[in-house]
């Protein structure tokens, strides 16, 4: 059994600058039900099927597995919700650690978001300087929220952009 900690953030756009080369996702879910919400992934020329429980503090239960890339775009364009999910993921590092940061296309055009992922909730971390808001408890910056829910559909009262 997997099991994720990770908090997540919004990210300042005018002091990131990624040095990373990022990779293109593209990201759909066949259930986004908070207790079992099921992703295919297209990563490249790799595909993934992930099964993630229900977020509890800032971790959760994950099991991932790799599948036939053209399984997984065919899931993608068959069978999972709309819209999918279109983002360029740059790994950054600062202070030693490693980054997640996700740029998005498409129907949630304007968003980036860093997560990081850690060995506990408590664990200690230094924020970049590009790190702004911290959304870890914030349902609305779930990747699954964001088909329900596209970032371009939120007005400005219910939206934090850094």
């Amino acid at each position: 059994m997997g099991r994720e900690t990770e908090r997540k953030f919004l990210v300042k756009r005018q002091f990131f600058h990624p040095i990373s080369q990022g990779v293109r996702y593209l990201q759909g879910y066949l259930s986004t039900v908070p207790e079992r919400v099921v992703r295919v992934r297209v990563v490249g020329d790799r595909g993934y099927l992930t099964i993630k429980g229900l977020t509890v503090a800032a971790s959760r239960l994950e099991y991932e597995y790799t599948i036939p890339a053209g399984e997984a775009e065919e899931m993608l364009k068959l069978l999972c919700l709309r819209p999918i999910l279109e983002k360029i993921r740059y790994r950054e590092e600062a202070d030693g650690r490693i980054w997640e940061v996700d740029e998005f296309f498409g129907e949630n055009q304007g968003l980036i978001v860093a997560e990081i992922e850690l060995r506990d909730a408590s664990q200690a971390i230094t924020l970049p300087a590009w790190i702004g808001t911290e959304v870890t408890g914030d349902p609305r910056y779930f990747n699954s929220s964001l088909v329900e829910k596209p970032f371009k559909s939120w007005n400005e009262s219910g939206g934090k952009i850094c």
